[in-house]
């Protein structure tokens, strides 16, 4: 089922805020561990993902519930180097995916349609999109119904990559 009542935008510079609320939302903790405290997301190999939104490679999504107007989910992609590599890394030309939806419109369609969307627009720019997940995350699986494929393991998380060229 998909969630009708979304506008979907390119994330802009004002959006920074936003964007370390769904970092945090990003965060996935697997059963039987407590959740980490929201300034975690200030540590340098976490806020390397959204700081200073707008560089150059930074390519986002916003989805705003059309009702209400408030941002509810977002979908972004960075790329990083071998000098500071990211939870994800594989290369200086792929970039790393991160995305959330705030936590009452999950199941409703709206990370379905950011990552498409996304997709989509990274054709032609990139030539693969990898990111970083838990094995526990329940998110595999709208990962691998999008085509995302495991690429290699990497301590707790599996890196996985979608060509998209």
């Amino acid at each position: 089922m998909y969630f009708k009542n979304i506008n979907i935008r390119k994330i802009g510079t004002s959006d920074q805020d936003f964007l370390y609320e769904m970092l945090f939302q990003a965060i996935f903790t697997p059963k039987n561990e407590p959740a980490p405290s929201k300034d975690i997301i200030y540590k340098q190999d976490l806020k390397k993902y959204v700081e200073n939104w707008g560089r150059q490679g930074d390519l986002g999504l916003i989805a705003i519930d059309h009702q209400n107007k408030s941002k509810v989910g977002a979908i972004w992609i960075r790329l990083f180097n071998s000098n500071n590599p990211s939870y994800g890394y594989i290369n200086s030309n792929i970039p790393e995916l991160g995305m959330a939806v705030m936590y009452n419109y999950r199941g409703l369609g709206i990370g379905s349609t950011l990552l498409e969307k996304l997709i989509q627009e990274s054709k032609g720019l990139y030539p693969a999109i990898s990111l970083s997940v838990h094995p526990e995350n329940p998110a595999i699986k709208l990962y691998e119904n999008f085509g995302f494929h495991p690429f290699e393991r990497s301590g707790s998380s599996v890196i996985m990559k979608i060509d998209i060229a």
